[in-house]
Formats: structure tokens, sequence, C-alpha cells
């Protein structure tokens, strides 16, 4: 379908307004493709022509493209083709009345569309001394029937300010493609990050399964407890995290101490709570938070409220309020739960116990969360638990 938008060539005051229609139009527009649409009908109406396109270079497959080449869909040509390959090749504009007494055109786009190109102007659109496309028209529509050297030079009016333009959105699209490659790999650096403090935790499960199960169960209350102390999402995860890594510290500990079945001598029981030191040795020098958090747990969760912990003997909130967390759950995993020299404790004797630890053990506000949601925390050691679902605890009996 033609362009029959005006009968006769504009007025420079007619140019001049649709210019100051235009403009705010195009500066605020930030898609490409919507960007080249509105400079082509700009180019269209200004020279009165049937079609206009901006043909730009396509670096990756060598090649020129155009998505608003007017009536029809994206074309792509060879650099070198027809009289837009020839701008872009000389940096020169193109004005010719009869495309096809022309031996610089190229018919294929005619055939391929239907179409019959006769008058046509070219003109390279040129930033930083480099040229970046062509501006093309086709068909001179109205009272002439070629296009003129005032066409020309409205043209190349339009083409300035459309190169200078173009060249901004690309600059943009870079940085936008950039800054997404950007944020990938930061997801994907952040991935690898949980991954490796993942395995890094589970390195226990080398020397015990049941530490191994131990501590993914922790994690797991740890980060419930955090919730609901109303701990941000963001703090919940990295308390997720950081309590894989709470027991860390056994991978100094002796197997003959680690798996010893029945009560630890004092020597033993002094070599099992060197853990504590040896973890958080292996973890304070690191920069990022999530592996300051797990020193703090690695060193602490063994610390109690009443400052007769080990190994510093901290005392409220002297303990950093993740080894505070994880301490609750640590506890009431190690009761609930069956070990290499015990068997688990009733849910009635886990409650009781975790109840007088309050104020002197643990927090007393994360003992009353632990009570307020008491059926919530125990049903993942039940039979049907969570816990046993997902591999984490052996089947056991009410």
């Amino acid at each position: 379908m033609s362009y029959q938008g005006y009968a006769a060539d504009l007025g420079d005051g007619e140019v001049a307004a649709l210019l100051f229609e235009y403009m705010p139009k195009i500066a605020a527009e930030h898609k490409m493709d919507s960007l080249l649409v509105l400079m082509a009908d700009l180019g269209r109406k200004i020279v009165q022509a049937d079609r206009c396109s901006l043909w730009l270079i396509d670096e990756e497959r060598n090649e020129l493209w155009t998505k608003v080449a007017h009536g029809v869909s994206e074309l792509r040509i060879p650099l070198s083709a027809g009289f837009v390959g020839y701008s872009l090749k000389t940096g020169e504009p193109v004005l010719v009345e009869d495309a096809y007494r022309d031996s610089r055109f190229d018919r294929r786009s005619d055939i391929k569309n239907g179409y019959h190109t006769t008058s046509v102007m070219t003109m390279p659109l040129e930033s930083d001394d480099r040229v970046m496309g062509v501006f093309q028209a086709i068909n001179k529509i109205g009272d002439n029937v070629f296009f003129s050297k005032k066409d020309l030079e409205r043209l190349k009016l339009i083409s300035v300010y459309s190169a200078k333009t173009i060249e901004s959105a690309i600059r943009a699209e870079k940085l936008e493609r950039y800054a997404k490659q950007l944020e990938r790999k930061a997801e994907e650096l952040e991935s690898a990050h949980m991954e490796l403090i993942r395995i890094l935790g589970e390195v226990s499960e080398f020397r015990s399964q049941e530490v191994g199960d131990h501590i993914h169960r922790v994690s797991e209350i740890s980060k419930m407890l955090a919730r609901y102390y109303g701990l941000s999402d963001e703090q919940q995860s990295m308390i997720y995290y950081a309590s894989l890594l709470h027991d860390l510290g056994k991978v100094g500990i002796p197997d003959m101490v680690l798996k010893k079945e029945g009560r630890l001598t004092e020597s033993e029981y002094s070599q099992m709570k060197s853990h504590s030191v040896i973890g958080r040795t292996l973890l304070r020098d690191s920069k990022t938070d999530l592996l300051c958090m797990a020193a703090d747990i690695a060193g602490a969760h063994h610390e109690r409220w009443n400052g007769t912990g080990y190994p510093d003997r901290l005392k409220g909130e002297e303990i950093p309020l993740s080894a505070r967390i994880c301490s609750v759950a640590d506890v009431l995993d190690a009761l609930a739960c069956p070990r290499c020299y015990k068997t688990a404790w009733s849910e009635a004797s886990v409650k009781e116990e975790m109840k007088k630890s309050r104020g002197t053990h643990f927090q007393p506000e994360l003992v009353d969360i632990l009570m307020d949601h008491w059926d919530e925390f125990f049903s993942c050691y039940k039979p049907n638990g969570a816990f046993v679902k997902n591999g984490l605890l052996p089947p056991v009996s009410e």
C-alpha cells in the first residue's frame, strides 16, 4: 500500500513543524524497533516517499537489515547489495530517477515483495566518523515524479539527527545487555557460592552420614526459627546456608572420638568441644557476609544464654543472633533424633527439656517461638514428617 499523506512537496515551515512534532516522540522512545519506525515515518513524510527504511549493519551476520521498510517485514541484504550497499561502502548519497536503468540496483527485493522501484534516494548514517547504516527513500509521490536535490538535503538533515539518536540507542542497548549479562553472572556466582557452601557443609557426611543429615535438619529448623523471629527473607536464607557449616570444625575431630558409642572421656570431650574453634578458624577470614555469619555460628553455637557455654563463655546478646538461633535448632535435633551413643528422646521429654532451658541455655524469646509453634517444628521429626520424607531421618515409631 502506497503512502498518500501529502499531494505536494512540503514547505520549510511544514518540515520544521514535522521535526518539532517527532523530536519529543523520538527522544522519549527507548526501544530500537519503535525508534526506527518513528524515524522512517518522519523521513517518509518530509521527502514525500512511498517507502522509507533505515538499514543498519548487523556485524555478527555481516548483513544490512531493516524492520521498517513500510508494508514489508524484516529485510536482510548483503553489505554490498544495491544502492544501500553502495552508500555504505562509499559513504556517498544516491539520487536516481529510474532504478532499473542503474547497474547498482539489486532487483531481489522487488522480486521478493512484488514491488516496482523507480526513484531512489539513499543517505549514509554517519556517527563518530563511521557509517553505521543507510537511510533509504523509495518512489517519490505527489506532484513530482522524482526526488530532487532539496529532498536529498532534507534526507541528509534527518539522517544526521537519526544517526546520533540511533548511536545512543545502540549504546543503551549494549549497556542493558551488559547489565543483564552481569546480573546473570552474579546469579551464577551466587548459585555456585551456595552450592560450594552446601558441599563444604556436607564434608562431614564422608565421615558420618548421621552427622551429615543432622546438618541439614539443623539448617531447616534454623530457617523456621528465623522466620518466626521476624527476620527478612534474605536473612532467613543466609542463616539457612550458614547453619550448614555449624559443625564444619568436626573435620578436625578424630574418628575414634566422633564415632564413639557411649560416653566420652574428659579428654575426648575436650577434643570434641574444639570443633567450635576449628570451624571458626577455618571461616573467620572470609570477606563475605554469609561466611562471616557461618564463622559466628560455627564458633558460638555452643555458647549459652547464661554464659556457661563454650568456647568463650559469651553471655546473652554477646552471642551472635545467628548462633543463638542455630543453638536452639542444634539441641532440638540432638534430642529428637537417635545417635550412635543414644536413642531419640520422646516428644514430651524433648519439649520439657527445651522449656527448662529457657533463659539458661537459650534466649527466652526463641524458646517462646518454639513452644508457640511446637507442633509445626516437631512434626518434622514424626514418621510422616518432612525429614523422613526427604531422607534426612530414618523412619521412626511414635
